[in-house]
C-alpha cells in the first residue's frame, strides 16, 4: 500500500504528459497530428483514466484508515528561507482527486461526440488534459506557494479553453474578462500569502493556523491585521469560485465549448476556490471576522445568482448562474463552520451540475439539426420545448439533475443542501432565511428550464419566433419581449454578428445524441441520484471521513443515538416545501399556462429588469473600470503631452534659441571679440561707478 502513495505524484503528471505529447505534435507536425484525431483522444483519455484508477485506489486506502502521507523536497533556500515542494495525500485530497478525475474523464469521453467535426478537436483535448493536470496538481499541493503556482496554471488553462474559438469576438472577450477578473482576486491572494508568511514564517496550512492564533492571543499581532490577511487570501476563492463582487466572468465563460463549461463549472476551476477555503480552514476558523465575511459573501452570492437565473433564456447561461448560486451555498456553509456540509455539497454538485451542463450540450447538439449553428437560436429555450419526445435519454438525465439540484429527496442534492441549511440555521437564522428563499428560487428556475426545454410543443420550426429573435439580434433595433427570460437584445446583436451560417438546419426535428454523449450522462445520473446517501444526517459516513483537521468526530453509533428526528423533519420539510412551491409556480407558468409570465413581468417591471440586466453589475463595472480607466488614461496622456513633453520641448526650445543667438557672436574675427571685451569692461565700469 505504501508503494501506492510513493507513486501518487503520477496523478497530475499523467494528464500533463498527454498534454505535452499532443501539444508537441501540434507544434512540430501539425497536419500529421491532426490527422490522427482518434488516436490522440485515446491517448489523452487513457492517461487520465489511469490517473482516475490511482485516485480511486488512494481514496479506498484513506477510507480504510491510512494516515496522511506527505513527501517534500527542498526546492529553494536563501538564508533562513526554505521552500519545499512535494505532495500530500489525506482525506480531503483523496476525495477531490476522485471528483476531478471522474468528471474530467467523462467530459473527455463526451467531447469525442460533441467536438467530432470541429477542426480544433485535437487542440481541445490537449487543453483539457492540461486543465485537468493543473487542477490535480493544485489538489495534492502541500503548501500555499505550490497551490498558488497551480492556481495560476488553472487560470491560464481556463483562458485557453474559454477562448478556444478565438476567431469569435465574444469568445475572445470572454476569456480576457475571465483572465482579468481572476487577476484581481489572485493579486489579493498573493498579498495574503505574503502577509501570512511575514506573520508566521511558514507556508504550511496547519503551522500558519497555529502560529497566527498564538500571535493574536499573545498580542504580538493585531486581530484586525490577521483578519486582513485572511480576507486577502479569501479574495482568491472569491474570483475563482465566482463570488460577489468578482462573479461577472462566469456567465461569459459559456462562450467556450459546452464540455469545458461542464468541467469549469463542476469539478475544476470553480471548485478550486471552495477547496482552498477548506484547505485554509486552520487559518480561517480562528478568525471570526474572516468567517463572517466568508459566510455573508456566500449567502449574498447564492441569492444573487438565483435572482438572475430566473430570467435567463440562454440554457447555458441559466446553468452558469445556477452554478454561481450553488457555490454561494458551499462558501456560506464553510463560513458558518459547516465544513463537512460545504464539501458534501461540493461533491454532489460536481456530479449533477456536470450532468446538467453536458445535458445542455446534448440539447444544443440536437437543436443544431433544426436551427443551424447559431447560438442565439440553438441555445434559446424559446425555440425548444417537447424535446423529451425526440431526446428521451437526455431528458431523463436532465430531470434527474434538476431534481437533485432542487433538493428533492432522495436525490443527492437534498442531503447536502439540507445539511447546509440546518447548520446555517444553528449559526445564524437570517443566513438560513436567505438560503431557504434561494432554495425556492432554485427549484423555480430549474423546472422552468426543464419545462421550457423538454415539455410542451416543439417550437424550433416556428419561423415567426425565429424571425423575431433574429430581428432582435440585429435586423431591427426593436426589442422583442417574450416574457421572463427574454435575452438582452444587446447580447443577441453581439452574437448575431459572430455567425454567418444560415439559421436553418437539415431536419424538421431534433435527434438524440450519439452514444459518446449519452453514456456519460447516464453514468453521471447514478451519483446524482444516489451519492447523497453516504451523507444522511442519521448515518453520516461522509462527515466522519471528511471532518476538519482540528476536529475529532464521534463514532457513527453515538451520532445516530443523538440524532434529533423532530429537528430533521422540520428543517428538511421546510426546504422540500419551499422547493415544491417553486416547482408548482414553474409548472403553472410554463407547463399548464395558468399564470401568464408576460403579464407578471409587466406588473413587476423594475424587478424583472433588475434580474434581466444582471443587477446592472456589468454596466456598473464597465462605467467604473473600463470607461473610467480609459478616461484616466486620457488624463495621464494629457499630463504627459502637455507637462512632461512640454518641459522637455521647452528645454529643447531654449537650447535652440540660445544656440541660434550665440552663433552670431562666434564670428572668428579678433576685432569683434575685442569690441565685445571693451563693451563688457565699459558696462562694468558704468555699473560699479554708479553704485
Amino acid at each position: 500500500m505504501e508503494l501506492l502513495y510513493q507513486y501518487a505524484w503520477l496523478i497530475p503528471v499523467l494528464p500533463l504528459a498527454g498534454a505535452m505529447l499532443v501539444g508537441l505534435g501540434l507544434i512540430s507536425l501539425n497536419r500529421f497530428t491532426n490527422s490522427l484525431r482518434q488516436l490522440n483522444a485515446v491517448l489523452v483519455v487513457s492517461l487520465l483514466g489511469a490517473a482516475m484508477v490511482l485516485s480511486f485506489a488512494l481514496l479506498w486506502s484513506q477510507l480504510h484508515g491510512h494516515e496522511t502521507y506527505t513527501t517534500t523536497l527542498e526546492w529553494a533556500r536563501a538564508g533562513d528561507f526554505h521552500l519545499n515542494m512535494g505532495y500530500t495525500i489525506d482525506h480531503l485530497t483523496s476525495l477531490m482527486l476522485v471528483i476531478v478525475t471522474t468528471v474530467a474523464f467523462l467530459v473527455m469521453i463526451y467531447t469525442d461526440g460533441y467536438m467530432a467535426h470541429d477542426p480544433g478537436y485535437v487542440r481541445f483535448y490537449a487543453y483539457l488534459s492540461l486543465f485537468s493536470s493543473s487542477m490535480l496538481g493544485l489538489v495534492i499541493s502541500p503548501n500555499l506557494v505550490q497551490i498558488y503556482i497551480f492556481w495560476e496554471l488553472v487560470g491560464m488553462s481556463s483562458y485557453l479553453l474559454i477562448g478556444f474559438w478565438y476567431d469569435r469576438p465574444a469568445a475572445a472577450d470572454a476569456c480576457q474578462k475571465a483572465f482579468v477578473t481572476n487577476r484581481v482576486g489572485d493579486f489579493g491572494l498573493l498579498l495574503g500569502i505574503l502577509g501570512l508568511y511575514w506573520a508566521t514564517g511558514s507556508f504550511e496550512f496547519d503551522v500558519m493556523g497555529a502560529q497566527l492564533q498564538a500571535l493574536v492571543n499573545s498580542g504580538q499581532l493585531s486581530a484586525l491585521l490577521a483578519a486582513l490577511f485572511a480576507v486577502l487570501v479569501f479574495m482568491g476563492p472569491v474570483a475563482k469560485s465566482a463570488q460577489f463582487p468578482l462573479h461577472v466572468w462566469l456567465p461569459d465563460a459559456m462562450e467556450g465549448p459546452t464540455p469545458i463549461s461542464a468541467l469549469i463549472h463542476a469539478a475544476t476551476m470553480v471548485a478550486a476556490g471552495v477547496f482552498l477555503i477548506a484547505r485554509m480552514y486552520p487559518v480561517f476558523e480562528g478568525i471570526p471576522i474572516a468567517m463572517d465575511v466568508i459566510a455573508w459573501t456566500g449567502a449574498f452570492t447564492a441569492f444573487l445568482g438565483a435572482t438572475i437565473a430566473i430570467t435567463q433564456n440562454d440554457i447555458k447561461k441559466g446553468l452558469a448562474y445556477s452554478t454561481m448560486s450553488q457555490l454561494g451555498y458551499m462558501v456560506m456553509a464553510l463560513g458558518v463552520g459547516a465544513y463537512g456540509a460545504g464539501l458534501f455539497h461540493l461533491m454532489t454538485h460536481a456530479y449533477f451540475k456536470a450532468m446538467l451542463f453536458l445535458g445542455s450540450g446534448s440539447v444544443i447538439h440536437g437543436m443544431e439539426a433544426v436551427v443551424g449553428h447559431s447560438p442565439q437560436l440553438n441555445q434559446d429555450m424559446r425555440l425548444m420545448g417537447g424535446l423529451r419526445k425526440y431526446m428521451p435519454l437526455t431528458a431523463f438525465t436532465f430531470l434527474v439533475g434538476t431534481l437533485a439540484i432542487c433538493g428533492i429527496p432522495p436525490f443527492a442534492g437534498f442531503w447536502s443542501k439540507d445539511e447546509i441549511l440546518s447548520s446555517t440555521f444553528a449559526a445564524n437564522p437570517f443566513l438560513w432565511l436567505v438560503g431557504w428563499l434561494t432554495a425556492g428560487m432554485t427549484a423555480f428556475y430549474m423546472f422552468r428550464m426543464y419545462f421550457r426545454t423538454f415539455e410542451g410543443k416543439f417550437r424550433g420550426n416556428d419561423r415567426e419566433i425565429r424571425q423575431q429573435l433574429l430581428s432582435a439580434a440585429g435586423v431591427t433595433h426593436s426589442e422583442v419581449a417574450f416574457g421572463p427570460g427574454a435575452m438582452d437584445t444587446r447580447e443577441l446583436k453581439a452574437k448575431a454578428h459572430e455567425h454567418h451560417d444560415p439559421h436553418t438546419g437539415h431536419s424538421e426535428h431534433p435527434h438524440e445524441s450519439n452514444l459518446a454523449m449519452t453514456l456519460p450522462l447516464l453514468i453521471l445520473a447514478v451519483p446524482s441520484a444516489l451519492l447523497g446517501l453516504v451523507g444522511m444526517p442519521f448515518n453520516n459516513y461522509f462527515e466522519a471521513f471528511i471532518h476538519p483537521p482540528t476536529e475529532v468526530v464521534a463514532s457513527l453509533a453515538s451520532e445516530a443515538e443523538a440524532f434529533n428526528w423532530a429537528e430533521f423533519s422540520i428543517m428538511a420539510g421546510s426546504s422540500v416545501g419551499i422547493a415544491l412551491i417553486g416547482i408548482t409556480l414553474a409548472s403553472l407558468m410554463y407547463m399548464r399556462g395558468k399564470i401568464d409570465p408576460d403579464a407578471l413581468a409587466k406588473k413587476i417591471q423594475p424587478l424583472y429588469q433588475l434580474s434581466l440586466n444582471k443587477w446592472y453589475f456589468d454596466n456598473i463595472y464597465n462605467s467604473l473600470f473600463v470607461v473610467g480607466s480609459r478616461r484616466l488614461a486620457r488624463a495621464v496622456m494629457e499630463v504627459d503631452y502637455r507637462i512632461v513633453d512640454g518641459a522637455v520641448n521647452l528645454t529643447g526650445l531654449v537650447t535652440l534659441l540660445s544656440g541660434e543667438g550665440l552663433k552670431y557672436l562666434e564670428t572668428g574675427r579678433a576685432q569683434f571679440y575685442a569690441l565685445i571685451v571693451f563693451g563688457a569692461v565699459l558696462g562694468l565700469v558704468i555699473v560699479f561707478g554708479v553704485t
